[in-house]
C-alpha cells in the first residue's frame, strides 16, 4: 500500500508541476500506468486511453526539410552517334524501289521481241501449182535468157516482151514444146503473133541461135505439165502479167492457178496438148488448140 501511496503522491506532484515540466519520458509514464493498473486491478486499455487523453500534447517541431544531397556522380555518356550517310547511300535509301512485277515483265521481253519480229517480218509468198513447178525448171533456161529474163544467148523475156510475142498462152506452149528448129523444118517463117508490135519473130532470127525443143515427142526432156509450169512462170513472174487484171485473169485461172483444171488434168494424164481444146469446150473462155506439132 505504501507503494500505491507513493505512486499517487508522485502523480499528484507531477500534475502540480505540469506547468513546469516541459516533457516527461513516455516510457516512465507507461511503466507507472502499468504498475498502477496491476495494483488496482483496472483494465489497462481503459485507463491507458484516459491517461493518454489527459497527457499534454507535444507541439510538433517545425524543422526545416533537409535538402537532398547533390550527388557528384560522374555523368555516364551513351555510345557516340553514327556518322551521317554519304550522298549515294541516302539516294539509294530514298529512291523508289522496283516493283516485283517488273522482273516478270523484263523476263518476258525476249519472248515479246521474238513475237514482234515474227509480226513485222514480211510474209513469204507461197507459190503453188504450175508457178511452183516452173520456178524450179526455169533455172535451166536462165543460162540463155538470164535469171531475170534480160536475155543473152536467147531472147529477152522480161518487161512484157514475151506477152507481145505470145498474146495467147496456147501459141507459146506449142513453140516451147517444138522448138525453133521444128518450125524451120515445117516451113513456118514466123512464130507467135504475126501482128506483134515491132514486127513478128522468125525462127533462128536472134543471133542465129535456135530455141531447143522441150517436148518429149521431139526428144525434149520436159513433160507437158512441166512445160506448162515454165511457161506460166515466164509469163506471170518474168514478163510481169498481172493475174488479177481483166486482161490476164481468165488465162491465169484456166492455166496457171493452183486450182487450174487443165493443170490437174495434165498431171493425172487425163488430157494432153493434143486434146485440151476438145476436152474443155464447155469451160468459159475455152482453151484453144495447143498441139505437139508446129503450127502457125
Amino acid at each position: 500500500m505504501s507503494n500505491i501511496r507513493r505512486a499517487n503522491t508522485e502523480e499528484s506532484k507531477g500534475k502540480q508541476k505540469g506547468n513546469k515540466v516541459a516533457e516527461v519520458p513516455e516510457h516512465l509514464l507507461k511503466r507507472a500506468r502499468e504498475r498502477r493498473d496491476a495494483l488496482s486491478g483496472a483494465s489497462p486499455s481503459t485507463d491507458a486511453a484516459g491517461t493518454t487523453a489527459n497527457l499534454p500534447t507535444e507541439a510538433p517541431e517545425n524543422k526545416p526539410a533537409a535538402s537532398a544531397p547533390v550527388a557528384n556522380a560522374p555523368l555516364v555518356s551513351g555510345p557516340p552517334p553514327p556518322p551521317p550517310d554519304s550522298a549515294y547511300v541516302v539516294a539509294a535509301k530514298t529512291r523508289k524501289k522496283i516493283p516485283f512485277w517488273a522482273m516478270a515483265t523484263l523476263g518476258l521481253l525476249p519472248l515479246w521481241a521474238f513475237l514482234y519480229l515474227l509480226a513485222v517480218r514480211p510474209q513469204e509468198k507461197t507459190v503453188a501449182g504450175p508457178l511452183a513447178i516452173g520456178a524450179g525448171i526455169y533455172g535451166s533456161c536462165a543460162g540463155c535468157h538470164g535469171a531475170d529474163g534480160a536475155g543473152g544467148a536467147g531472147r529477152i523475156l522480161y518487161q512484157g516482151e514475151v506477152l507481145k510475142t505470145f498474146p495467147k498462152i496456147e501459141d507459146m506452149l506449142n513453140f516451147v514444146y517444138n522448138g525453133s528448129q521444128q518450125f524451120v523444118s515445117a516451113g513456118l517463117a514466123i512464130y507467135g503473133d504475126p501482128d506483134r508490135t515491132g514486127g513478128p519473130h522468125a525462127p533462128l532470127s536472134f543471133n542465129g541461135n535456135p530455141m531447143p525443143q522441150q517436148g518429149e515427142k521431139h526428144g525434149g526432156g520436159l513433160t507437158e505439165t512441166e512445160i506448162l509450169g515454165v511457161v506460166c512462170h515466164v509469163r506471170y513472174v518474168i514478163s510481169g502479167a498481172d493475174p488479177q487484171s481483166q486482161e490476164w485473169k481468165s488465162e491465169y485461172d484456166h492455166w496457171c492457178s493452183p486450182e487450174s483444171e487443165i493443170f490437174a488434168g495434165l498431171r493425172t494424164g487425163a488430157v494432153n496438148f493434143d486434146n485440151i481444146a476438145e476436152t474443155y469446150t464447155a469451160m468459159p473462155d475455152a482453151p484453144k488448140h495447143v498441139g505437139t506439132d508446129p503450127r502457125p
